[in-house]
């Protein structure tokens, strides 16, 4: 069972690595997470990198699941910076690398994000996924209410529009 971890800025550096298999992972099995292909591992990297400063600075919380052969799967919480949406936060990139799914381990990252959330006094989450997609179904059963969908709101890795799902969820304050 991988161990769950919260990565501080220190972590994250030494982390980018993984966390650029696991991104590449997921668009190469067809995740809408905001790119495109050809995407590799710089590419991924990069991204991970531009992370960097939210974390430094406090608004996004990044998690890791590690086995002894690397980093399997990863969850951020994106904190609202603004005074007036202090009490909101959106749980962004949730993925787990094929090689570790089937085991739960999403409904464990994501239950560890939504701890952190309340633990943080956030009590409304918000996020967003690719309608009908395992992810989809995974927030439908795990709590979260469906409050929209968008036709035609983000391209898959391939460039086909594809439908969106939004999501919140209430939190009681710790």
């Amino acid at each position: 069972m991988p161990t769950i971890t919260h990565l501080s800025p220190e972590a994250f550096g030494t982390a980018v690595d993984g966390l650029a298999d696991v991104l590449v992972d997921a668009v190469a099995s067809g995740a809408s997470l905001g790119f495109l292909q050809p995407f590799g591992h710089e590419d991924a990297a990069a991204w991970w990198r531009t992370r960097r400063s939210a974390l430094d600075a406090g608004t996004l919380k990044v998690w890791a699941a590690h086995t002894p052969d690397g980093i399997v799967g990863t969850v951020s919480l994106a904190l609202e910076p603004k005074a007036n949406g202090r009490h909101r936060a959106e749980i962004v990139k949730l993925m787990v690398h094929r090689k570790a799914r089937g085991q739960g381990l999403a409904r464990r990252l994501l239950s560890t994000a939504e701890r952190a959330a309340q633990e943080a006094g956030v009590t409304l989450l918000l996020l967003d996924t690719e309608t009908d997609s395992t992810a989809d179904r995974l927030y439908a059963t795990t709590g979260w209410t469906r409050f929209g969908k968008v036709p035609a709101y983000a391209s898959d890795p391939t460039g086909a529009l594809q439908d969106c799902s939004f999501f919140y969820k209430e939190l009681m304050p710790s």
